[in-house]
């Protein structure tokens, strides 16, 4: 199961999160944002992949983005057409993700637009806001799903997630985001709380 942490921002957290037994790190570039990353931390991580959120962003800033940090996949998290994404996988090289806010089955029909434009959906919480609600969305809703990309698991999983997150059985199911609940504050991940959530994980899963 891959295991992303989003909204880093800062070097000392970083540091200590990479050494963390997770795969994907996430910085948010949406200036609306409370995890914004203006600039570039003084460390990025290099055992982790290094994922860059956009929200409906020019290709040039995205492209920017990815030369500054290195980025090794694209998260979308805004209004993107099936087009855009195919031209932006094809420009950067990178692996791209999509997101979705889930309301209803029929949030969840819009996928089928993507197949192919995405190497993976992302499936979240609808806010005011972009993401980072604390809040979960219903579940079941996943049943709907039937297509071929695999999708991450977003939106309000927190330390008491784990039965929850193992007893999920989607076949297209390939990981999870965590994100605010493991907050100390926004940006800020509380280190414990992530190593005793990865280790329940980890031996639940045994």
């Amino acid at each position: 199961m891959i295991v992303k942490v989003c909204g880093m921002s800062d070097a000392v957290n970083i540091r200590l999160a990479e050494q963390l037994n997770i795969d994907w790190m996430g910085f948010i570039f949406y200036p609306p944002s409370p995890r914004y990353v203006d600039h570039r931390p003084d460390y990025l991580p290099e055992r982790q992949q290094r994922v860059g959120v956009f929200v409906t962003a020019d290709e040039s800033f995205i492209l920017s983005r990815i030369s500054l940090f290195g980025l090794q996949l694209l998260q979308l998290h805004g209004h993107e057409t099936p087009q855009q994404c195919r031209a932006l996988r094809e420009i950067s090289g990178l692996p791209l993700i999509k997101a979705f806010s889930v309301r209803s089955a029929a949030d969840v029909a819009l996928t089928r637009h993507y197949e192919g434009a995405a190497d993976y959906f992302l499936f979240d919480t609808p806010t005011p806001g972009v993401g980072g609600s604390g809040q979960s969305f219903d579940h079941s809703l996943l049943d709907h799903y039937t297509g071929a990309t695999p999708f991450l698991l977003s939106g309000g999983l927190g330390p008491d997630s784990v039965s929850h997150i193992l007893a999920l059985r989607h076949p297209r199911m390939a990981g999870i985001d965590l994100n605010s609940r493991f907050e100390t504050a926004p940006g800020i991940k509380s280190i414990h709380r992530l190593q005793q959530f990865l280790q329940s994980l980890g031996q639940a899963a045994l």
